[in-house]
């Protein structure tokens, strides 16, 4: 018995070793969550690596949403697999300079669902930052189920040096009522706060170019004026952002110059201010 607790003990501290030899190599780790679905959020996620990447930085994004996954769509990996060797777990290549981890990307099928307990997530999550060969990265972008339950949890636990986290709304009040939860889910844990993201934030009309308030406005802005934080920009709907991401191609490399693209972009530039990460 002794033994065995002795094993137990030796095994726990090299994984600390090698999740601190990894995240050592890493210059830059940013949480992109929300207080709940259906925000737009992985859009956001998915399209701020891209622009990072496009920019020449060296950038990761991990998928942690363990029920949902859907980096790989959005990146056009679909039917591509992670696979093992000597060194670990070798991320998938999506894009010039972005490197891309999720469960969707292990070959399971897409209609089987994950029915896990918070144990089994945190060890998961844990493999994707200790065995994975992430390499030497300016940026790692995790984006992290809706709420503030085991994933967002185990992910600021796990690193302890997290440079920020990124909180992404709707304007609708409904939306803002959750994502004051989850920016004080960031304070409470003493993970640096960046701002928030206000997605859908008016529909560009495609016949007119004129802009429609669908889930209110300003709500975003509201919720930052009141608790104080940043806002770091309202992306505007746009309805090819919604084509491209099921086509597999990252609207922000298909559409440079819209104002949706021009918005992202605005964030990306926050999050390149308050990091160390260079080309």
């Amino acid at each position: 018995m002794e033994k065995i607790k002795s094993d137990k003990v030796e095994e726990q501290i090299e994984q600390e070793k090698r999740l601190s030899a990894c995240l050592a190599r890493i210059k830059n780790k940013f949480i992109v969550f929300s207080g709940k679905g259906g925000v737009g959020k992985t859009t956001v996620a998915v399209n701020l690596a891209c622009d990072l990447a496009m920019r020449g930085y060296q950038v990761g994004i991990l998928d942690v949403d363990i029920h949902g996954p859907n980096i790989a769509k959005m990146l056009g990996i679909s039917d591509r697999r992670l696979m093992g060797t000597d060194k670990g777990i070798e991320p998938i290549l999506a894009l010039p300079n972005l490197k891309a981890v999720s469960l969707a990307l292990l070959g399971n099928s897409k209609d089987q669902p994950v029915i896990w307990r918070g144990p089994l997530k945190a060890i998961t999550i844990r493999q994707f930052l200790t065995d994975v060969n992430w390499g030497d990265l300016d940026y790692l972008i995790i984006d992290s189920p809706p709420g503030t339950g085991d994933e967002p949890l185990s992910v600021c636990q796990l690193i302890k040096d997290i440079d920020g986290a990124l909180v992404v709304t709707t304007p609708q009040e409904v939306a803002i009522l959750d994502s004051r939860k989850a920016i004080c889910f960031a304070k409470e844990l003493k993970v640096p706060f960046i701002g928030i993201v206000e997605n859908m934030s008016g529909l560009i009309c495609p016949y007119c170019g004129g802009k429609i308030d669908l889930f209110g406005k300003d709500g975003g802005q509201a919720a930052a004026d009141d608790l104080k934080v940043p806002l770091l920009g309202q992306i505007p709907l746009d309805v090819e952002m919604v084509s491209y991401g099921d086509s597999g191609k990252p609207f922000i490399g298909q559409r440079k110059n819209s104002e949706a693209a021009q918005a992202i972009k605005k964030v990306t530039d926050r999050i390149i201010s308050l990091g160390s990460g260079k080309k």
